[in-house]
């Protein structure tokens, strides 16, 4: 009897100890591949996945493995990644990580960063942050996003996650209208610049399901107290549930959708430009009022269409190239909310340029340069073009960067910021 028992125990260790703390779903060769990508990004609205954009977000992948993370569910996406899109890929992985402990787990971060594109599953954004922030999912997708740069995507909460501030949801989800009631209650909780960092989404929060509920108002606090905390202004992104937003790796954000069968939008939504723009009142428990004339906040709304055809120009958020969209002012007083569609456009004249001349030129190092180049401050926007005019490279809020995969010649480097802008020569070798 004893023996018997004995055998037991080791038998439910063994097994405890077989056990893995994620969860994996296979479909494809279990070979890794090494493919050429192309960074990318793909934000999902929430709902049904658009067919059109999800074919753009695979075609940057190379056709290497595909991952999917999530904290809940299964293999959903599998199938329709691997072979119901008409695009060829190595393989596709879902793994479910619903712990720290999956989150740090070796095989998980040995996955993801083998993968040629990880695409980020709805759920609750309060479990990403707190399951996977400061784990080694973090440092995977952060790698994948900036080193080895491959497409990223992400529907409902893995597109609410991908910008450099991010409603946390740690209390629970919040409606506009208690948002704006009380922009520092409890359920406004908001995330900034600790978790991914797309380079393209500097200063941006982004929000989903726009269209169920209405969640103009809310995003709209979300950016005022930005604003309010750190003295900077903050932009937004926001999808309809049937609409997606695409930015390439140029800065260009095309949206896709079912216009005009369906009414699918997309919203880039920023302060205005005319000074003061700050909000008027900002407050714990007071009502928003950020009203600036009625004009607080410059919105270009754009209609997502299956070919794509729609955009903005991320790298110039306050003189954007933009195409299909209107503009729209958003506004609120004492807590209540208000947009004027077919509204003028954003109309900023930048003043107190510092001029391109020796005195104050920011100073780039060494040049000619085979590895790095060094700026003598950081720099809020980098753009790299090749004696063609070509665009290469975009670097955002960073003093150093790499070059070592240019080919050797003569670039242009254009440096700017909201009081500087300057372009200077520099040459790999």
């Amino acid at each position: 009897m004893i023996n018997k028992l004995l055998l037991l125990f080791f038998t439910i260790a063994i097994n405890i100890k077989a056990q893995t703390p994620y969860t994996s779903y296979f479909t494809g060769d279990t070979t890794n591949v090494v493919k050429t990508t192309q960074y990318r990004l793909c934000l999902m609205g929430g709902a049904t996945e658009d067919d059109n954009a999800m074919k753009w977000f695979l075609n940057g992948s190379g056709g290497g493995d595909i991952v999917v993370i999530r904290v809940t569910g299964s293999n959903g996406y599998n199938s329709y990644l691997f072979s119901g899109l008409g695009i060829t890929v190595n393989s596709v992985e879902t793994i479910v990580i619903p712990s720290l402990a999956a989150a740090n787990n070796n095989y998980v971060k040995r996955r993801l960063r083998e993968a040629e594109a990880v695409f980020i599953a709805g759920g609750n954004q309060n479990d990403y942050a707190t399951l996977w922030k400061n784990t080694q999912v973090d440092s995977a997708l952060n790698y994948l996003i900036n080193t080895k740069k491959v497409p990223i995507g992400g529907t409902s909460a893995g597109m609410a996650i991908q910008g450099q501030a991010y409603f946390t949801a740690a209390v629970s989800s919040i409606t506009s209208s208690v948002a704006l009631t009380n922009p520092y209650g409890t359920g406004v909780t908001i995330g900034n610049n600790d978790f991914l960092h797309n380079p393209i989404l500097n200063r941006v929060i982004t929000d989903t399901h726009y269209d169920n509920p209405d969640r103009r108002g809310r995003q709209s606090t979300f950016l005022a107290r930005l604003f309010q905390d750190s003295a900077k202004a903050f932009y937004g992104i926001a999808c309809d549930e049937y609409t997606a937003v695409c930015i390439d790796s140029t800065g260009i954000a095309k949206v896709f959708g079912g216009f005009p069968t369906y009414d699918d939008n997309a919203y880039f939504i920023q302060p205005n430009c005319s000074l003061p723009n700050t909000p008027e009142n900002c407050a714990a428990s007071q009502p928003l009022t950020w009203n600036r004339n009625a004009e607080a906040l410059k919105v270009y709304a754009v209609k997502g269409t299956s070919l794509g055809v729609t955009c903005f120009d991320l790298n110039n958020w306050q003189n954007p190239a933009a195409s299909g969209g209107t503009w729209q002012n958003w506004y609120a007083v004492n807590g209540s909310f208000s947009v004027t569609t077919n509204a003028n456009p954003i109309n900023c004249v930048t003043t107190a340029i510092r001029k391109n001349n020796s005195e104050n030129k920011i100073q780039l190092f060494p040049n000619p340069s085979n590895s790095f180049l060094n700026f003598s401050e950081v720099v809020e926007s980098i753009r790299i073009t090749d004696v063609t005019g070509n665009h290469i490279l975009q670097y955002y809020n960073t003093q150093k960067i790499s070059v070592a995969e240019l080919e050797n010649g003569i670039y242009f480097i254009q440096l700017k910021s909201s009081t500087y802008f300057n372009t200077q020569k520099f040459v790999k070798n």
